[in-house]
């Protein structure tokens, strides 16, 4: 054995797996949580969106009739409960949910479908017997009186349902769960369950398996000795409609290091791909592992090997009769539900432990969207398309490896934990939110193009896209590009005469010596289908780029390609406009829902080419993971979309004063707030946009644009400060209108952002700590006492801005950036103040309910908005704050002073060939209607 091997050998004996990290997030079994409710709208909020509510409904029949989906479904009723634990599987594979006390339910396997039915059948259960002939038996799991509701009693009804959820105790720290049965079901054993799935920072090869291990340590605090068998049952199902459909299969097998189990062949429905199954377990000195391949639930025929059959074996034996489970399985009938189940005995001493460890794995190798393209997942690049055979490998490798997992966890976590100057509570919401890059819809693809593709038709209606990332960059060596604005009209002029099918690939930027290590698609929220929302993705990120840089980088790759993509096919917003749906310049607001990367913006509810905030944030991100990463070929790859993103933003300043301007909509992330003139929040990150424009022009050699963004960025520095500041706070926007002077949660946006990019702060010290001041006061304290977040906007008499559904709301995400911002700004204690609220509405035994579900918003009573968000995992922007990486600011060639007056000529020969048409406003018959009835019942 090497001295590698010894010392791993070393770090496993040194893991207890019986023992939960110091932190974590808690609950017994018995406390049933509080009844989670969805947000209510006044008479105002409604009379508001009454047209885009109807426009959305008819757009969203039309849809389904052609068999896509819709970002939104208002008539879905979720399945909503506060019993949420930790999910499983790795980052791209699909995921599914368990629940803290105990049983498995939301399969999210599938693109957008999230199948939230409790499945009964996969279960863990334990059976004891003791030598004076008594015996115990239980299922491990606690579900409600209403889930055991019309149990079929000759099947799952038949099992021990008799748990005592008392003495159960649940302790989650993603991503690893520990579940404690003290007592139970046996009054002197005591069983730890600890579930871990492959998520390793850093790691992206077993970081994208769909496995978990679930490890049992059993101990026997009794005076004889116990046998104890631990079964693992599951059903031949993904969760939905097609468990009963029939035609799937079982099978047992290969015995491999000694590791038995079962595969479970799942045939899907509704056009959705296969889905192999395997559950296994390792057969050791001290374990005997049986199994049993084929179980039927629901109608069966006479000789059928039943659940009751099953359970009534273990109960007499603590094992399978081989002679009995051999027999060739049967394949489903239609109507009927068929399981497997794997056993590990072992007898525990007096005084003594065993430990015993289960798998599951799922195989699904291919990902389909509803426009008909396949793609392969990122795991497939490690065991291949073979469903069976890579489901089979996976359990078998993850029984042999997980403890090397659990090393390296531990030594990602351990800093964190042992970090005295975090609250208690800080931990388990930092770790806990990572939840979503698991369990968010999350796609991670191997990189390589969908089976299916699309050719141009010629007809000039198809996307297209500028080829400048290799006109621009051929022969630049030494990174000097003096001809990106040349570049850009060169394409911009001969486009039209080179049309072809365009894809927002990122992989085509790729430098000779990086990596594709695939693409990645996370949903905004299980509510809101839409893949990679990037004006979310601008908080979100942090947990990306943090923990797995190299996946942040790839989607902002196809970003990039998407800025130079233009794709004139009309689409209908909410707000009654047919629009191009990507215009060129822009930055789209999502990569799609039925065909992404190709069909760009799903979103409809507003334009988004019209926004203000997404081009700047797509420049924000780029520098920051330029100077987060320290890599050069990215700046280099992604300057001309940062270039063309800036020019085309050029058409919002229109007082030529260099500060954009918003258009008095809701043309930002906050979408259904509206703002006028110069904002706090879009000004401050424009701000910012512009030095960091600079600074990437000075990376890649680019002289002249470098000295312009930078007169630019001081002209609108002052700008903001002149037009917003009022002596306390950055006033919501200039425009004089009565909500002009909220005081909004999120206004020092660009201040934060500069903090972590290592730029010049927008504002003054002095003034920042006074806004964000009044924010803690105003936004945090005033409401419910400082527990349940920041409010959005407050107006300055101490009330909440009542102005818009969003105003009104807490952002759980944005709190988290607000106190990251603040803890830049050395207001440590006020950073945790205001973070807690998220914390204890979220995640405390007295909040909200809302653990591993964390929405987007809830109300200070907290009625919810857009459950399972992406945003929150800005809480990882708070540790970005507090333990800032190394940032890579001396990239990028030495090169002279450039001229201001060439790099303007050219950015606005650049910018004028990209601006709008001017829009004309056409206001159709329900919105009048409602625009009249808002005025009689509502007025000013």
């Amino acid at each position: 054995m090497g001295t590698s091997e010894l010392d791993q050998t070393e770090t496993h004996s040194q893991i207890n797996c019986a023992q939960p990290a110091t932190r974590t997030w808690q609950r017994k079994f018995d406390d049933e949580g509080k009844k989670i409710e969805m947000f209510s709208m006044t008479m105002h909020d409604v009379v508001s969106i009454i047209p885009m509510i109807l426009k959305g409904v008819m757009i969203n029949a039309e849809e389904k009739g052609k068999g896509r989906d819709t970002i939104y479904d208002i008539f879905r009723k979720w399945n909503v409960n506060c019993c949420r634990g930790l999910p499983l599987g790795g980052i791209g594979a699909g995921s599914i949910g368990r629940s803290y006390r105990g049983y498995f339910q939301h399969f999210q396997i599938f693109p957008a479908l999230y199948e939230e039915k409790l499945i009964l059948a996969n279960q863990f259960s334990a059976f004891i017997s003791r030598p004076n002939g008594k015996s115990y038996s239980t299922v491990l799991s606690a579900p409600s009186a209403d889930d055991l509701k019309g149990v079929d009693k000759a099947a799952i009804g038949s099992w021990d349902w008799k748990l005592k959820e008392k003495n159960c105790t649940y302790h989650a720290l993603f991503p690893r769960s520990w579940t404690v049965y003290d007592g139970e079901p046996d009054p002197e054993i005591k069983i730890t369950c600890r579930q871990i799935s492959p998520f390793l920072p850093h790691n992206y090869r077993e970081s994208s398996f769909p496995v978990a291990v679930f490890t049992f340590t059993v101990h026997n605090s009794g005076s004889t000795a116990a046998d104890v068998t631990l079964l693992f049952t599951w059903a031949n199902s993904v969760g939905g409609q097609s468990e009963l459909t029939g035609n799937h299969t079982n099978s047992k097998m290969i015995e491999r290091d000694g590791v038995h189990g079962v595969l479970l062949h799942h045939r899907t429905a509704d056009g959705h791909p296969p889905v192999t199954f395997a559950i296994a377990s390792q057969e050791t000195e001290d374990i005997r592992v049986t199994d049993c391949p084929f179980f039927t639930m629901g109608s069966s025929n006479s000789g059928d090997f039943t659940a009751k059959n099953m359970w009534e074996e273990i109960k007499k034996h603590g094992s399978f009769n081989e002679a009995r489970t051999d027999k060739e399985p049967r394949v489903s009938k239609p109507g009927s539900s068929i399981g497997a189940a794997v056993a590990s005995a072992t007898t525990v001493p007096a005084g003594g432990t065993r430990v015993v460890s289960f798998a599951v794995s799922w195989s699904c190798p291919e990902v389909k969207f509803p426009d008909r393209k396949t793609y392969h997942r990122r795991y497939t690049k490690f065991y291949g398309f073979d469903r069976d055979a890579a489901a089979e490998s996976l359990a078998h490798d993850a029984l042999l490896e997980h403890l090397d997992w659990e090393s390296k966890i531990e030594e990602w976590q351990r800093p964190i934990l042992q970090d005295k100057r975090l609250p208690e509570w800080y931990p388990i919401a930092l770790f806990n939110e990572l939840y979503y890059l698991n369990a968010g819809g999350t796609i991670w693809t191997d990189g390589l193009p969908p089976k299916i593709s699309v050719a141009s038709s010629g007809t000039g209606t198809e996307p297209f896209s500028l080829d400048v990332f290799h006109t621009n960059l051929q022969g630049t060596a030494t990174g000097t590009i003096k001809t990106t604005a040349d570049g850009v009209l060169r394409e911009m002029t001969s486009v039209m005469e080179n049309l072809h099918s365009a894809a927002a690939f990122g992989a085509a930027l790729l430098g000779d010596s990086e990596e594709n290590v695939g693409q990645f698609l996370y949903l905004e929220g299980m509510e809101y289908h839409m893949w990679n929302t990037y004006d979310v993705h601008f908080y979100a990120s942090f947990a990306l780029l943090s923990l797995f840089p190299e996946i942040e980088l790839s989607l902002q790759r196809d970003f990039a390609r998407a800025v130079l993509l233009h794709d004139p096919r009309p689409m209908r917003t909410l707000n009654g406009k047919t629009v191009p749906r990507k215009v060129l310049g822009s930055v789209p607001h999502d990569v799609g829902l039925n065909d992404p990367w190709f069909e760009l913006n799903a979103y409809m509810i507003h334009d988004p080419s019209r926004w203000k905030d997404l081009n700047p944030k797509f420049v924000l991100q780029i520098y920051r993971d330029v100077v987060a990463t320290g890599n050069i070929a990215f700046a280099r790859a992604t300057w001309p979309a940062v270039y063309l993103a800036m020019a085309y933003m050029d058409q919002f300043d229109r007082d030529r004063d260099g500060m954009i301007e918003n258009e008095g909509r809701p043309d930002q992330t906050y979408d259904l707030w509206s703002v006028s003139g110069v904002s706090a929040y879009t000004g401050g990150i424009w701000v910012v946009a512009l030095q960091a424009a600079a600074a990437m022009a000075r990376i890649v050699g680019d002289g002249d644009t470098e000295c312009y963004f930078r007169a630019r960025h001081q002209r609108a520095k002052r700008v903001y400060d002149d037009e917003l500041w009022n002596g306390t706070y950055f006033n919501y926007d200039n425009s004089g209108g009565k909500t002009s002077s909220s005081i909004q949660a999120d206004q020092l946006a660009g201040q934060w952002y500069a903090h972590v990019c290592g730029l010049e702060p927008v504002v003054e010290e002095e003034k920042a700590r006074s806004a964000l001041g009044t924010v803690l006061d105003y936004n945090v304290m005033r409401v419910k006492g400082g527990t349940v977040g920041a409010v959005n906007g407050m107006r300055p008499d101490g009330t909440i801005d009542m102005s818009s559904t969003q105003s009104k709301e807490i952002w759980s995400g944005t709190t988290y950036a607000v106190a990251a911002g603040m803890i830049h700004e050395g207001m440590l204690e006020a950073a945790f103040r205001t973070a807690k609220g998220i914390h204890d509405a979220s995640w405390s035994k007295d909040g909200f309910g809302y653990a591993f579900q964390t929405p987007e918003a809830w109300t200070a009573e907290g009625g919810y908005r857009g459950l399972h968000y992406m945003r929150p995992l800005s809480v990882w922007a708070m540790q970005w704050a507090l333990s800032p990486p190394e940032l890579h600011k001396d990239l990028g060639p030495l090169s002279s002073p450039g001229d201001a007056s060439i790099g303007q000529e050219k950015f606005e020969k650049v910018a004028s060939m990209l601006r709008l048409p001017e829009e004309v406003e056409h206001e159709g018959f329900l919105r009048a209607l409602c625009h009249i009835i808002r005025q009689l019942v509502f007025p000013a």
